[in-house]
């Protein structure tokens, strides 16, 4: 396959529009997918931060719960951020009853692990595959990851504020990639940039 790659960014709620402007700045086509035919020919697709239940309610409401998990269990890459990574994970703790997953990653995440909104905060991280020195994440109700199996790669960890061991923050399996954090809402694109060089060497 030749040509730039087309990423897509699921579009139903959240950060949409600027991981549209991360992508585009990195010098790939991108298309908002709302429907299933979005999915088609797709390099690779985000998954944004927002609201993690009313994202996958809307999935289902769309139609592109089912077609979602297809492309994902065929190869497409794919990068969550913080919804985004409660979305892929296989299990969820603190949850609603009747939240669901796409199952893409063997991970399990707490939601909202970090507390409320008020309990915001940023810091800086060094992550795995990522030069250049630390990332400045953003941490807004965000999930971290609990317990990863089956091959998943932890790409980086924070001891939050108030405690005194690491969580895990971002992951990677194959194609597949996910951060606890925001990296949507600040100017630096190199997580953009390593998911769309994930996206290349997929094709």
């Amino acid at each position: 396959m030749t040509g730039t790659p087309v990423v897509g960014v699921l579009a139903l709620q959240g950060d949409v529009r600027e991981h549209l402007g991360a992508l585009t700045a990195c010098g790939v086509d991108i298309r908002p997918v709302r429907r299933p035919a979005d999915l088609e020919d797709l390099g690779g697709i985000v998954l944004p931060g927002g609201e993690s239940t009313t994202i996958d309610k809307l999935t289902r409401i769309f139609g592109l719960r089912e077609p979602l998990i297809a492309a994902l269990r065929a190869g497409l890459p794919a990068f969550g951020s913080c919804a985004g990574m409660i979305l892929l994970a296989k299990n969820v703790l603190d949850g609603t009853q009747d939240q669901q997953t796409l199952c893409a990653l063997d991970i399990t995440v707490r939601r909202n692990a970090f507390g409320r909104q008020v309990e915001s905060f940023e810091t800086d991280v060094d992550l795995d595959g990522i030069d250049g020195g630390p990332v400045h994440a953003v941490f807004i109700r965000a999930p971290w990851v609990e317990s990863i199996s089956n091959g998943v790669k932890i790409l980086g960890a924070v001891v939050p504020p108030g405690l005194n061991e690491s969580k895990i923050i971002a992951v990677r399996h194959h194609n597949i990639m996910a951060t606890s954090f925001h990296p949507e809402v600040t100017d630096d694109l190199r997580i953009h940039r390593y998911f769309v060089e994930m996206v290349r060497a997929a094709r």
